[in-house]
């Protein structure tokens, strides 16, 4: 925010918008907002007002009293997070992922362990799917139906300033069963824990035995600092529409396995930006711009939830009934580079099959294989084995091609421990290249939607037809 106030923007603080207007000529068209404020002790815009961690205690205690008014524009966009006020509120068009209901439950350590001590990996984050298996006997006394493994995973993260972050991500349904059914936990270092939430996470906590040894013995939870959140993806059929855009969680959440987030965000935010200039500039017209926006947020969002259901897939060890989540004209547009590696391009329907699309989580699953960065050179040393099949930058490449370029390069890939190797870190590699074009700006410069890219130039920021 203090760089779009450098920048020239009008930034106000503790605003919140209570209401749309549409126009009456054209309903469908937003023309102003009501709003209430909450003004600050000091100006905020010019000039720059003070970062919140430089002003004193109680400060926010001395704002003036609340305001309320109303302000028109030409275009909005929607970047309220998961309120969503356009998508929620009035086109009530939001659709939330069946197999991704899950909740998140963390909290703040201290004293704990350190992943990878003596090694390069030594400070890393740790991750690990749910597996119940320090915890049997609880389990079988319980009962509950959800409460062996493969519900979830865990995440353990050390921060900045030396507290860890420690949380759980699971299946809603599951997190239900158990919450009745109170278990004893392995970790008992501080007092009795004084809730039930506190309860229900330190017990689940036991489904993942390496992130416990992580924390046991020093481990010390900081008291009052466990919190919950819905975890539900969702998305919507639209993001656009006439002079409105919306943008990151205000128009669609993803798992955040990934932490892929802030990136749906910033890249949805710039195109929001690009196609309302475009329709400004005349590159084209609102409804195309407005399209092109829908198209482009979907599309990396799709690619992100197919991993994401792969992750899960192979989380949960099953397949995953996901179809009816996956919108059918999104996947073709993001994966349409794929669809022919792992379906052969004379078995390509014109319809997304459920088989097609459990092929497609098992092709990406490949992204977890268990390699060390520092195998990533040990495939070139079979003198049959090209370097460009390590590229991450070239296409996709056939999975069938990978086995016979091993075979070639290095004897029996099924026997040959090296061999079974290189074949895991060229297929992660090859599971890589689904999303590593959205994490390169220029992408957008070179992937039509609907004959447009994105021109991505100063002062002419935009959109522009693809050249014949």
């Amino acid at each position: 925010m203090n760089h779009s106030r450098t920048s020239g923007a009008s930034v106000y603080e503790l605003t919140k918008v209570k209401s749309i207007s549409f126009s009456a000529e054209e309903p469908d068209k937003p023309v102003s907002v009501t709003w209430s404020h909450t003004p600050p002790p000091e100006p905020i815009s010019p000039p720059i007002s003070r970062a919140a961690s430089e002003r004193s205690f109680g400060e926010d205690e001395r704002t003036q009293a609340s305001v309320t008014g109303l302000t028109t524009f030409e275009y909005i966009i929607d970047a309220t997070g998961r309120a969503g006020i356009i998508s929620t509120k009035y086109l009530k068009n939001r659709h939330f992922n069946a197999s991704l209901k899950n909740i998140a439950v963390w909290g703040y350590w201290t004293n704990t362990g350190v992943y990878g001590v003596g090694t390069h990996k030594e400070g890393a984050p740790w991750f690990e799917a749910l597996t119940g298996e320090l915890d049997i006997q609880v389990q079988l006394i319980s009962g509950a139906e959800c409460v062996s493994d493969e519900s979830g995973w865990a995440w353990f993260i050390p921060l900045h300033d030396g507290t860890t972050s420690v949380g759980v991500v699971m299946n809603q349904k599951c997190y239900n069963d158990l919450k009745d059914t109170p278990r004893p936990h392995p970790i008992r270092t501080f007092d009795t824990p004084t809730s039930s939430m506190v309860e229900r996470y330190l017990s689940n906590l036991s489904f993942a035995p390496g992130l416990v040894k992580l924390l046991t013995p020093g481990g010390k939870m900081i008291q009052g600092s466990v919190k919950s959140a819905s975890d539900y993806s969702y998305s919507a059929p639209s993001y656009a529409g006439n002079r409105y855009r919306i943008i990151g969680d205000a128009g669609a959440f993803i798992d955040p396995f990934f932490s892929s987030g802030v990136h749906l965000a910033l890249t949805s935010a710039l195109s929001a930006a690009a196609s309302i200039c475009a329709s400004i500039r005349g590159d084209c017209s609102e409804l195309d711009a407005g399209n092109w926006h829908t198209r482009r947020v979907a599309t990396s969002y799709t690619r992100f939830q197919v991993v994401v259901l792969s992750a899960y897939k192979q989380i949960r060890a099953q397949n995953v009934d996901v179809l009816a989540d996956v919108d059918e004209d999104n996947y073709d547009r993001a994966f349409s580079f794929l669809r022919p590696v792992i379906q052969g391009a004379s078995d390509m329907g014109k319809q997304l099959t459920d088989a097609e699309l459990q092929r497609s989580l098992d092709f990406c699953v490949n992204l977890f294989n268990p390699t060390d960065a520092d195998e990533q050179d040990k495939p070139v040393q079979a003198p049959k084995i090209g370097k460009e099949l390590l590229d991450i930058a070239t296409p996709t490449i056939d999975p069938r091609f990978l086995e016979n370029a091993l075979l070639r390069g290095s004897g029996d890939a099924k026997t040959n421990a090296t061999s079974v190797e290189n074949t895991m870190l060229l297929k992660k590699i090859n599971a890589r290249k689904v999303i590593h074009t959205e994490y390169n700006a220029n992408n957008m410069e070179s992937e039509p939607l609907d004959g447009l890219v994105m021109k991505l130039e100063k002062g002419r920021l935009g959109l522009t037809l693809v050249s014949a």
